[in-house]
């Protein structure tokens, strides 16, 4: 009931317990990552493009992807808004706020370019059935090792998590309503509670979410899941320079897992240097977390 949970888990603890240190090696494995990254997305449009019906995939992928970023998206902003009001936190910084949109968008845009490629190429020339997803699964745990290697080389001790109370009561704020939010949709999108729920703890990490639900519940979901968590990023980077400096916990924890690397330059530009402990610690315990809820809730129906 657990091996496939264990197994997928066990690459990103052994990562974890390596640190490496800063210099060449680490920046060669950032690289990497990103690239498996890009792999892991290919593979999954493979799979996608052989489909039988595919249009009406897409378009099914499509509706449940808008239904999960607008049931999430609004619980956790009304969570977030909640601890907001209830901390305090304001930002008095009169920094410029000097990042371009199309700039950051131009690598999400990317994202959505090499799945669509992979669609068309997996519709146009079929692979033997369970190869795309087989080698998306071995990439996928590859990733997860480095994955955790970076987790340990971000330099946050269990301690320093622990005294960060902001960073944590934002992440825990996310995974609450996100849960919440995934129980309440079940009906609606027609799935048992438990993959309603497995659904709700991407928390924007669109590749791994996305890998995670094809395996378990298949390709179309695994899709929405993309789909679901990759325009999570996009709407957070057009809502973090409105909401940061009146509501920073609304702005932090909307861009969820990418909190610590892909929306971070845009939390730390257009909020300043003191929302970035917070950023990176509400992101890392997401990371973490999300692998870890994923597999679990999707075991409870194995």
């Amino acid at each position: 009931m657990y091996g496939g949970f264990l197994l997928i888990l066990a690459p990103l603890f052994i990562g974890y317990l390596c640190k490496l240190p800063e210099g060449r090696l680490r920046q060669s494995m950032n690289r990497l990552i990103e690239y498996l990254v890009y792999l892991i997305l290919a593979l999954m449009g493979l799979s996608l493009g052989a489909l039988d019906n595919l249009a009406l995939q897409l378009k099914q992928m499509s509706s449940q992807a808008l239904v999960l970023l607008l049931g999430l998206g609004l619980a956790n902003l009304l969570a977030l808004g909640g601890w907001a009001r209830f901390s305090g936190w304001r930002l008095h910084t009169e920094e410029q706020v000097q990042f371009s949109r199309l700039h950051m968008l131009k690598g999400s845009l990317q994202l959505l370019g090499v799945v669509a490629a992979g669609v068309a190429l997996g519709a146009w020339l079929p692979l033997p059935q369970g190869m795309a997803e087989q080698g998306a699964e071995y990439t996928l745990m590859l990733l997860l090792l480095f994955i955790g290697c970076q987790l340990r080389s971000s330099g946050i001790p269990l301690k320093q998590i622990l005294l960060n109370p902001q960073g944590l009561i934002i992440a825990l704020a996310v995974i609450g309503s996100s849960l919440l939010a995934g129980l309440l949709m079940a009906p609606y999108l027609q799935l048992s509670w438990n993959q309603s729920l497995a659904l709700a703890s991407g928390f924007g990490w669109y590749s791994l979410s996305a890998i995670l639900i094809g395996e378990g519940m298949g390709p179309v979901w695994g899709g929405a899941a993309f789909f679901n968590d990759l325009a999570r990023e996009l709407v957070a980077l057009l809502l973090i320079p409105i909401l940061i400096r009146r509501a920073p916990p609304m702005a932090i924890g909307y861009g969820g897992a990418t909190a610590m690397d892909f929306t971070l330059p845009i939390i730390q530009k257009s909020g300043g240097m003191s929302c970035v402990p917070v950023a990176i610690v509400s992101g890392f315990i997401l990371s973490l977390s999300s692998p870890l809820l994923i597999l679990f809730f999707l075991s409870l129906g194995s």
